[in-house]
């Protein structure tokens, strides 16, 4: 369980950190617009619920192989899914490996930090 806190105290932080950076903004701003036109599609063409649609926008877009059971049904549905997923996809994974990019470098940037005070109070201890 610990090991589980300090694993998304690690992951807030470098999200905070991550939306510092315009990059990061940028991706993160458009992978949101991005699932924002596809709910709305979905609601509209398909007449899905708004939690099935966001559901479907989110999981569709994260190369996991979950089944959301959702399928659209309309041949424009089929068309605008092509390619919701050839965009989305792209942009979702430059955005988590953004994310991911950031937790390391927060990462290495704690650890040195942390050498750096032993290393210090090595030196104070020898003097």
């Amino acid at each position: 369980m610990l090991s589980f806190i300090l694993t998304v105290k690690r992951f807030i932080e470098a999200l905070v950190k991550a939306f510092k950076t315009p990059m990061f903004l940028s991706l993160f701003t458009t992978l949101f617009l991005i699932i924002l036109s596809g709910t709305l599609f979905y609601t509209n063409k398909e007449g899905w619920g708004v939690v099935d649609a966001i559901y479907f926008c989110v999981v569709s877009l994260i190369p996991t192989g979950v089944n959301t059971n959702l399928t659209p049904v309309t041949n424009l549905g089929k068309i605008f899914t092509m390619l919701y997923l050839v965009v989305g996809t792209g942009v979702m994974f430059i955005t988590l490996l953004t994310l991911g990019k950031t937790m390391i470098n927060t990462k290495a940037l704690e650890e040195r930090k942390t050498e750096g005070k032993k290393k210090l109070n090595e030196y104070r201890k020898k003097k």
